[in-house]
């Protein structure tokens, strides 16, 4: 998507980096150049409101959902290793493996 139009800022790199404006996970000076080239590009403008619409509307819908403290705090250790450069573990940590059910009782 673009305008056509020459930007500061490309619409492809501010289209590949939308959902990191969205969340705000980027520096403000990033920011800053996300919201310049809001106000010259429709088009990105326009796509912006729309995935900003959506991510209300799933927050609305599923952002009641608890999550087990358990799960949470698997998450953030692997966020944590992840922004110190650590190697992260190939296997899924976030997953448990299944519980082995005992034998089932012989009745005579």
């Amino acid at each position: 998507m673009s305008c056509g139009e020459p930007h500061e800022t490309e619409c492809s790199e501010i289209l590949d980096h939308l959902y990191e404006f969205l969340d705000r996970e980027m520096p403000d000076v990033e920011c800053s150049k996300f919201e310049h080239h809001f106000e010259e590009c429709s088009p990105c403008l326009e796509k912006y409101g729309l995935e900003q619409a959506v991510k209300k509307l799933v927050k609305r819908c599923c952002g009641h959902d608890d999550v087990p403290g358990d799960l949470r705090a698997k998450v953030m250790g692997r966020i944590e290793l992840i922004r110190s450069g650590q190697a992260v573990p190939e296997h899924d940590v976030t997953a448990a493996p299944p519980a082995s059910s005992p034998p089932a009782s012989q009745e005579s």
